[in-house]
């Protein structure tokens, strides 16, 4: 039993990502674009804007890493077939005739196939910038958990920038307010690889790798299944932040609102008006 578990992980640790599970965070992250609201709008009246969020959408964590790095953040675009292979599935997403590429995978079976696809790529690229930071900052385990995270939900936490090239202001959206699921499990992800690349957490690379890929795969599908947007860490969020963030504030009481008291005469003067209306 351990030495199937132990050639699985080897086997997920050389499957090659490209073409097809780069094709599929590709079309996901495209499609995802495609449902936000007024994007339609925007392919129709200017192609340039939506091709350039697509690409944020799917080379964004490569581009804010970069960024935190001081790599030059064009740097993405040097990958001329990635670049390619994207811009392509963003025209059969958003162009092709009669919606085809779109209304078959949105298709409940195949887009389960395609998330969990994309899934998997969410563990190389957090591995991926956990040991380019470990590369230049041995002991920066911090540094460490940043790029990681950078890199594997680096198009979530530039949205706002995304929805800015969209004609769009909402900084109420900004995932560091309100972290959706993808960018929670990508930060845990982060955390552990990081403190695995410094000897923190005794276990292999590659059986690391087939843990959280497990995870997030098993858990992402169940949650297209159920249709459930609830994160699972919910629960521990809600015990971790009324323990430690919503206790007593001492500014409280300066806060407060005293309520308004009537005048002391109030009372009289009412009594006085209704018996002067009863005796007449």
């Amino acid at each position: 039993m351990m030495d199937s578990l132990d050639e699985l992980s080897h086997g997920l640790a050389n499957l090659s990502m490209f073409p097809f599970f780069d094709m599929a965070h590709y079309v996901v992250s495209v499609m995802a674009l495609r449902e936000q609201p007024g994007a339609l709008e925007v392919s129709r009246a200017s192609p340039l804007a939506c091709w350039f969020s697509s690409m944020l959408y799917c080379f964004g964590g490569a581009v804010l890493s970069g960024i935190m790095l001081a790599e030059p953040p064009v740097a993405p675009l040097s990958n001329g077939t990635g670049i390619l292979l994207a811009s392509l599935l963003w025209y059969l997403v958003f162009y092709c005739p009669l919606d085809l590429v779109y209304g078959c995978a949105a298709r409940p079976p195949l887009r389960f196939v395609l998330s969990g696809m994309k899934e998997v790529t969410r563990t190389w690229k957090v591995l991926g910038g956990v040991t380019q930071a470990h590369s230049k900052y041995k002991d920066g385990l911090l540094v460490m958990i940043a790029i990681g995270w950078a890199r594997g939900a680096g198009g979530g936490l530039i949205s706002n920038f995304e929805q800015l090239v969209r004609g769009v202001w909402k900084p109420e959206t900004n995932e560091l307010l309100k972290m959706s699921y993808p960018t929670k499990v990508t930060l845990i992800g982060a955390v552990l690889f990081a403190l695995q690349q410094t000897d923190y957490l005794p276990l292999h690379t590659h059986h690391l790798m087939l843990i959280y890929t497990t995870f997030t795969v098993v858990n992402k599908t169940r949650m297209m299944l159920t249709g459930s947007a609830a994160s699972p860490f919910a629960p521990i969020e809600s015990v971790l932040h009324k323990t430690l963030f919503a206790g007593f504030s001492p500014y409280a009481a300066l806060t407060a609102t005293e309520p308004c008291e009537p005048p002391a005469n109030g009372t009289s003067l009412q009594t006085k008006d209704e018996s002067a209306k009863k005796s007449d």
